[in-house]
């Protein structure tokens, strides 16, 4: 899992007033909770901030939060609220973390290669692009890739043939089709591939 280090002022002030003055001054509000303890409010530089959000979208990430006050926390972003008109970030939640303790976190599974199957009239489905897995959050990758090369219609692989990392445990089905190659009827009309390309949509919006 990839790692970053961050720095958060502790914030003292509250209320909209004072959430706008801290966004005019560059700094965005945050809130780092968990493990038992009292929610801290903090703020850090939006421009940093922003930057790091953009390479960690949607990936799984460990943040050493370090502090003003001298505390380090091992931590992970749980949610960023963004402005969508203006694009700009509004809050940041921080979740602290045990690196010690084992933990299920959803990774994204990459498919690299052309199988050979499209070349033959076939097309390419993507039945999952994410797995779920266990394990201390250091030891989990940041993604699980899938060579596609050799597929040939009426190919498929399953999640069993993910290479994992020594002491992480997949929790999704080992025999859960994630991506196959299927038959490209010439007699499918424009409305079927629409409707396949859809359900496709679907399933991996359900596996996030």
């Amino acid at each position: 899992m990839l790692q970053i280090d961050l720095s958060a002022s502790v914030r003292g002030e509250f209320g909209k007033g004072a959430m706008h003055r801290l966004r005019n001054d560059g700094k965005t509000p945050a809130i780092l909770y968990g493990q038992g303890t009292d929610p801290i409010a903090l703020q850090l530089e939006t421009k940093i901030l922003y930057q790091e959000l953009l390479n960690l979208q949607r990936r799984n990430v460990v943040v050493t939060l370090s502090l003003d006050d001298g505390a380090t926390h091992h931590v992970i972003v749980k949610d960023v609220q963004t402005d969508p008109v203006r694009d700009s970030l509004i809050h940041a939640d921080f979740q602290k973390i045990d690196i010690e303790k084992a933990k299920q976190f959803v990774v994204p599974v990459e498919f690299v290669g052309s199988a050979k199957g499209i070349d033959l009239g076939g097309m390419l489905v993507i039945e999952r692009n994410t797995v779920v897995l266990e394990g201390v959050p250091l030891d989990i990758p940041d993604s699980c890739q899938i060579d596609v090369s050799e597929l040939v219609i009426g190919d498929q692989i399953m999640f069993d043939a993910l290479e994992l990392p020594e002491n992480v445990v997949m929790i999704s089905d080992k025999d859960q089709v994630c991506v196959k190659v299927n038959v490209l009827s010439q007699e499918r009309t424009e409305d079927d591939l629409e409707e396949e390309a859809e359900a496709e949509t679907e399933t991996a919006a359900e596996a996030e």
